[in-house]
């Protein structure tokens, strides 16, 4: 049998929710810097949108997406990228993520006008009213038609070689959408001389992604994506509102790191990590489910029984005293296991989910590659 660490229960209340709202709401003052660089922004989104081909600078790559259950009916999406440092001028980019519903609900029609003349006074003092409330809360982006997310912030190049690890995070409904991220060098000011403003136009990159976003809301047993980490690190304090925008797998008292590729040598863990969604509870709110962690080896188109781990039971005997379903209390599952006695090659791990309670099961399988080096 497989010797494994065990990553502890904990109780991670519902703190997915920062992420679910919009950018739209932000309530900063634009600076002289967002103001030139975010027409700039939206314009190239808007292009590769229509169809034109996506630049692509500085090498910007795709690395994954996990979904988790937030608030609001809606899901959490943290996600991750890369691009190349090294030819980045300067010590800070522009960066812009769309997301943008494949399905969108049909357009809501207007009410019929209203014939009374003292309802149209008070109407139109109602809009005055709201127009001087936009003036006070100016977005950093423009009013255009209302996306499912879309949020700018300015991000801060590290000194590292390639590739540089970037996550960020949406919220959004179940549906199928298509996501638009994109990093661009800023614009110069506008006092640069005329030899200046004719040189090269800033880099930019605008990499497109489709993503299935599932519904978590629908009462049945399902998880979270099952995230393959690099590592997972217990965080001693909690983070600002900024540190966790740019920090979007901080959950709770872990941070989990995701793993670029699903390669790992012989010398590292495999850690995975997912939470478990609606499982039946008994009268005091508590469930009993047991998770199983089986391992297979990859042959010659087929596959073989390696291995196992104990199965990790989830009840009212090994949950902390104060997990309770009906507070938003989530079910985390996952472990880290050493891979020195795995021989090189290729392995699916099988997760089995069964909820006692509710007479249901589910699996999730993740595979990966072991390497001497």
């Amino acid at each position: 049998m497989v010797t494994r660490v065990s990553i502890s229960v904990t109780t991670v209340a519902a703190l997915l929710v920062a992420a679910v709202s919009t950018a739209q709401k932000n309530d900063k003052k634009t600076d002289e810097a967002q103001k030139r660089d975010i027409p700039v922004l939206l314009k190239a989104v808007d292009d590769v949108a229509a169809g034109q081909p996506a630049p692509n600078d500085f090498n910007l790559a795709w690395v994954g997406q996990d979904f988790m259950k937030a608030e609001g009916k809606k899901t959490y999406v943290p996600f991750t990228f890369t691009l190349d440092p090294t030819v980045i001028k300067g010590g800070t980019v522009a960066l812009y993520w769309r997301l943008v519903s494949k399905n969108p609900p049909p357009a809501a029609v207007a009410p019929a006008p209203v014939s009374d003349s003292k309802d149209k006074k008070d109407d139109k003092k109602d809009k005055d009213k709201d127009k001087k409330g936009d003036k006070d809360k100016a977005s950093p982006l423009p009013k255009r038609p209302e996306f499912a997310y879309e949020d700018y912030q300015t991000l801060s190049i590290v000194s590292q070689k390639p590739p540089m690890r970037v996550s960020r995070s949406l919220g959004a409904p179940a549906g199928d959408y298509d996501l638009y991220v994109e990093v661009k060098e800023p614009s110069p000011p506008p006092d640069k001389s005329p030899a200046a403003a004719a040189g090269a136009a800033p880099k930019v990159s605008v990499i497109k992604q489709s993503l299935t976003i599932p519904d978590f809301w629908n009462g049945e047993l399902t998880s979270s994506s099952v995230i393959l980490a690099s590592r997972i690190d217990p965080l001693s304090t909690p983070l600002t509102a900024q540190q966790q925008s740019e920090r979007p797998y901080a959950l709770g008292a872990l941070e989990i790191v995701p793993a670029l590729s699903s390669k790992f040598t012989k010398a590292s863990d495999l850690s995975v990590y997912f939470l478990i969604y609606n499982p039946k509870t008994d009268s005091a709110n508590k469930p009993d489910v047991t998770v199983e962690y089986n391992f297979y080896v990859k042959a010659g188109g087929a596959e073989k029984f390696f291995n196992k781990t104990q199965p990790l039971n989830l009840n009212a005997q090994t949950l902390p005293p104060q997990f309770d379903a009906s507070a938003g209390h989530q079910l985390p599952g996952g472990q880290e296991v050493p891979l020195k006695s795995f021989p090189e090659g290729d392995y699916r791990l099988e997760i089995k989910v069964t909820d006692k309670l509710g007479n249901k099961s589910l699996t999730r399988d993740v595979n990966f590659t072991v390497s001497g080096s």
